[in-house]
């Protein structure tokens, strides 16, 4: 009879100095718990229980209210959006002067004002046929 075989996880320990480092960050905003608890892979209890232990502004018995997005994320995520609109608008004010030119030297060119006259003579061989 053949015994199934079963790997035991190993406990890690973590030393003080690794633990107040993590807390350390926590704090300084530069990564929530979840994303310690990612980057390390460690649960987000044991993350939680060194900053109650270890920090200087929180303890036990306040309750930690990780917001998704910061302040200060969310108005640089605006500002980029801002630039991106500028630059599209930039781009299409581009376009309407791009074809103003155009339209100014067909008027020249061919002598037809397109912006007032809407029926004007088709070019190209283009020959309107009556079909009935």
């Amino acid at each position: 009879m053949q015994t199934k075989k079963v790997a035991l996880q190993r406990k890690r320990i973590f030393s003080e100095e690794f633990k107040k480092a993590r807390v350390r960050e926590y704090e300084s905003g530069k990564f929530t718990v979840s994303e310690l608890s990612r980057l390390f892979k460690i649960k987000g209890t044991i993350i939680y229980r060194w900053i109650h232990k270890y920090s200087m502004y929180n303890k036990h018995s306040v309750r930690i209210v990780e917001i998704e997005q910061s302040g200060t994320k969310k108005l640089k995520d605006l500002e980029l959006k801002i630039k991106e609109l500028e630059q599209i608008v930039g781009q299409k004010q581009l376009k309407i002067d791009y074809l103003e030119k155009m339209i100014e030297l067909a008027d020249q060119k061919f002598d037809i004002d397109i912006k007032k006259n809407s029926n004007t003579p088709l070019f190209g061989g283009s020959i309107t046929t009556n079909l009935k």
